[in-house]
């Protein structure tokens, strides 16, 4: 008999972000249809109540937690829910990020706060679970997967958000030196980069006239789109994939190290940007 490769059975998926009612809880429910017991993160108890809830309440195998991922004590209570729940682990998404409006504005007026917020927000929310989770998952023995959102903001200029775009882009760096450093303990590490979504959080405002001229397919993607594109850490021989989401145009990536054991490179087309995230 054939092994269904997309699903999750006895598997527990970490997301952080989950509680945004976007992207984050998307794969919430996504990677809970496909049979995985879904440890979902927020620092705001009322998101996922307001978020989660439908989905615990439709029978899906969904742990609300309430954590805060740019913090070591939030980190270490994820990491011992991971420990007390029944199944393997297995994974971990995360979309927790942004760039609010108030981060915007020329280079020369970026202050250091603003500065150091975006990396803590969109960095160290990313860095230090993966790395919890990446260590649990080689003191078990276990295969694994780790994906980070990015956005389509780190892969080039991105004039008047210099410090979104730049903790963007280290978050993709991030994910190349951990996929190599992971590949022989069978931990694949992907990114996606999102453009403009269809999300309660976005901050471009629906235009329909505006999105025919400034995206190639003409609109923003929808949310199991992004979710379904490898956001859902079930893919098993994807490695080392900081992925563009499709919407048309053309994008060339940067010569990279060649992979080594069984890893795969990935490039793909770009769309436009989004500045919207999950807490």
């Amino acid at each position: 008999m054939s092994k269904n490769l997309l699903q999750l059975d006895n598997r527990i998926v970490v997301v952080a972000g989950a509680g945004g009612g976007s992207l984050g809880t998307t794969v919430t429910r996504m990677a809970a249809q496909a049979g995985a017991t879904v440890i979902g993160v927020s620092r705001t108890p009322a998101n996922l109540e307001e978020h989660l809830g439908p989905l615990i309440t439709q029978g899906l195998s969904v742990i609300p937690l309430v954590a805060d991922v740019e913090t070591d004590e939030g980190v270490a209570t994820v990491m011992d829910c991971v420990r007390r729940t029944k199944g393997a682990l297995h994974g971990l998404v995360t979309v927790v990020g942004g760039g609010p409006p108030a981060s915007w504005g020329p280079s020369t007026r970026v202050s250091r706060g603003n500065w150091d917020a975006l990396f803590s927000k969109n960095l160290d929310s990313m860095f230090f679970i993966s790395q919890a989770v990446a260590a649990e998952l080689q003191a078990q023995g276990r295969a694994g997967s780790l994906v980070a959102i990015s956005s389509i903001t780190g892969l080039g200029p991105m004039p008047y958000n210099v410090g979104y775009g730049a903790a963007k882009a280290a978050v993709l760096a991030v994910v190349r030196t951990m996929a190599l450093e992971f590949v022989a303990s069978n931990i694949r590490v992907n990114a996606v980069a999102p453009g403009a979504m269809v999300a309660a959080s976005s901050m471009l405002p629906p235009d329909p006239e505006l999105e025919r001229r400034a995206i190639p397919m003409g609109r923003k993607g929808d949310l199991e789109e992004i979710a379904g594109h490898r956001a859902v850490p079930v893919v098993r021989y994807v490695h080392l994939y900081d992925r563009p989401v499709p919407d048309g145009r053309r994008w060339h990536p940067p010569q990279m190290v060649a992979p080594r054991r069984g890893q795969h490179t990935g490039t793909g087309d770009q769309c436009g940007f989004s500045q919207g995230h999950e807490r």
